[in-house]
This record gives C-alpha cells, structure tokens and sequence, in this order.
C-alpha cells in the first residue's frame, strides 16, 4: 500500500456506510495524530491503541447518521497540494474541517490560519 492516510480515510468511509461503531488501522504517529484531531473535532468520539494497530470508535447521532457525512483526500502521492496560510481551502464555507501537515505538525485549516503557517492539505471531512 503506497497511501497509508487514504487507506484510514477509506476505512472509515466504509465503517459508516456500514453503521459499524469501530473500525481498525495500522499504527503510525501520523494517524494517531489525526485521530486525535478528528476526536477533538467531535468527528470520532474515541481512539485507542492496541497492539500495533489503531482502533477508531465512530460517533453517531441518535438518530445512527454519521458525525461526518464525507471525507475525502486532497493531497495524494501523485499529485501533492502545497499551500500557504493565506490560500488555505476553506471546506463547506466554514462548517467543514481540513487537516494539514505543517512545520508545526498536524492541524486544522483553523490553526494553521491563527498560526498563519502554511503546508500540505492532507484531507478534508465535512
């Protein structure tokens, strides 16, 4: 597999269609990393780390729809989107979130934009 984070965005894709209330990645630093931003988000409402792997515990209503209703890859190993802080896509007009990897490290378009730092758009979720 040459993209691990299109790899994790997929799985979780397909746990929601699925209604499935968990699913499991393979560990890295970076994944752990965006887990926690999409649990601070209120996109997931936990993660844990078990023996080399990464499980994601979704969030749903109460009605069972989804916390995130897409999410998608933006840079991809092929083709790279490189921005700066000023050029910072903003998904949904606002309501959606897009994560980036900086100099600073991972974050979200909206602490990129305070921290005015630029960098790779990893994804965007909605």
């Amino acid at each position: 597999m040459t993209d691990s984070i299109a790899d994790m965005l997929t799985r979780l894709r397909n746990a929601a269609m699925a209604r499935q209330d968990q699913t499991e990645v393979p560990l890295s630093r970076l994944k752990m990393r965006i887990a926690a931003l999409l649990k601070e988000e209120g996109f997931l409402s936990d993660y844990r780390v078990e023996e080399r792997k990464l499980v994601l515990f979704l969030r749903y209503s109460s009605n069972r729809s989804c916390a995130f209703a897409g999410i998608k890859r933006a840079s991809r190993p092929g083709r790279r989107w490189y921005v700066g802080y000023q050029d910072i896509p903003k998904v949904h007009n606002g309501l959606g979130l897009a994560v980036l990897s900086t100099s600073r490290g991972v974050m979200t378009d909206r602490s990129a934009r305070s921290a005015k730092v630029g960098g790779e758009v990893l994804f965007e979720v909605w």
